[in-house]
């Protein structure tokens, strides 16, 4: 049987204590008697990066200066990796702890939100010409200009990512506290059926519209680099889902799962001049303020003035707010309004492309459970509505009823 290189990535549930830490030991120790190669990439223990941003809180009245966020956050990762390879080595397994600096991760120069430009693992790769586990601490890589930078969110997938596909390994694992993908959040919906096999396109659309379990940069990297993806549970040795390449053979699914997001608002600019320009200049503001915006609507002129509502991060309210009211003023519109009370549900499905009547299905299933929608927006294999937030968990349990997600499918 040849030798595979696996690149298995442990997220911060999976490593939040000492016992578990020995848990992730014996996993990947398991893996490497098999007569597999390992590259491991952890996250920071549990809550140990809320608990450093709420330091950073602590010790300065205004923000915290990028660059040293970036300084005291990536100790969370390092300390995970440590332990983990002291953990294998207890298990006489011979590994060795990186920094991203170390595993030649290199990044742009944007603090808290680094792009990776290059990796060149040189040291990763005699490491394991040596038949020793490196222990990556995810989230992380130096910068062009030699500081220290994170990811972002979900940053630690990223890094295992673009690790896989540097190293050209043969599956990149992500190990979580949920076992798989799930055609809905099992908190929401008990019934909700693990998917063994999801296209990177639908998982790109689940992840792009609030589902948690792998973060959006990983999958458009998996996708770019043709990684293969095994979400897994990280207590149980039971199979995941894959995320791979879409199969034109394989029969799909009309609607493979639901997703849902409370995570954004709704900023309305009323009374907006209908004139050639002004909905570039509105957000042309919004984008020089680094706020990614994702639903747009504009409704009918009146009287030469319409409103334009869009969505975004409810963490990039504040500066949403500020540019948008710039913008307001700038143009000559009447007033800006913020919504916080609004949330997104979607349907995600490559069966979409052909067949008709989803869209008619999703709007007649929540007009039946007296569910307003205040905004839509669609892809090839996505719809998307944004409702009140009290009732989108009711209109995620409707639509999965609706569509007999819960059934089981033979893949």
């Amino acid at each position: 049987m040849p030798v595979a290189l696996l690149v298995q990535k442990f997220g911060g549930t999976s490593v939040g204590d000492v016992d578990r830490i020995r848990g992730v030991a014996d996993h990947v120790a398991r893996t490497v008697h098999r007569g597999n190669k390992v590259v491991v990439v952890v996250s920071a223990m549990g809550k140990t990066t809320d608990d450093l941003i709420r330091l950073a809180h602590e010790a300065t009245d205004g923000p915290a200066p990028a660059r040293e966020m970036d300084m005291l956050l990536t100790a969370g990762e390092r300390i995970s990796a440590a332990l983990v390879a002291m953990a294998l080595s207890d298990l006489g397994v011979e590994a060795e702890s990186f920094t991203g600096s170390q595993a030649g991760i290199i990044t742009d120069t944007d603090h808290t939100r680094a792009k990776i430009l290059e990796i060149r693992p040189h040291r990763l790769l005699e490491a394991i010409e040596s038949h020793i586990v490196p222990v990556v601490a995810g989230f992380q890589g130096v910068s062009t200009e030699r500081d220290v930078t994170t990811l972002g969110r979900g940053g630690s997938d990223t890094t295992a990512v673009a690790l896989a596909a540097r190293l050209d390994a043969d599956v990149c694992e992500i190990y979580t506290d949920v076992s798989g993908v799930f055609t809905a959040d099992p908190r929401v919906v008990p019934r909700a059926r693990k998917i063994p096999r999801i296209s990177f396109e639908e998982m790109l659309e689940l992840a792009a519209s609030g589902g948690r379990v792998l973060a959006l940069r990983s999958v458009e990297a998996a996708r770019n680099f043709r990684v293969p993806l095994h979400v897994r549970s990280s207590f149980t040795w039971e199979p995941g889902t894959w995320v791979v390449e879409e199969e034109p053979s394989m029969e799909q699914a009309v609607v493979s799962a639901i997703a849902h997001d409370a995570s954004e608002v709704k900023v309305t600019v009323v009374g907006v001049p209908d004139h050639p320009g002004v909905a570039a200049r509105l957000f042309r503001h919004v984008a020089e303020q680094g706020v990614n915006v994702d639903m747009i609507v504009q409704n009918v002129s009146l009287q030469g003035h319409t409103d334009i509502s869009f969505t975004a991060p409810k963490a990039d309210r504040a500066r949403a707010l500020e540019a948008t009211r710039a913008a307001a003023a700038e143009v000559g519109a009447v007033d800006v309004i913020l919504d916080e009370g609004i949330g997104r549900v979607s349907l995600v499905g490559a069966g979409m492309k052909t067949h008709p009547g989803v869209t008619a299905r999703m709007f007649e299933t929540l007009a039946e459970k007296g569910i307003n929608i205040e905004m839509i927006s669609t892809s090839a294999i996505r719809i998307s509505c944004v409702v009140r937030a009290e009732v989108l968990e009711d209109a995620v349990q409707a639509l999965h009823e609706a569509f007999e997600l819960d059934r089981e499918v033979h893949q």
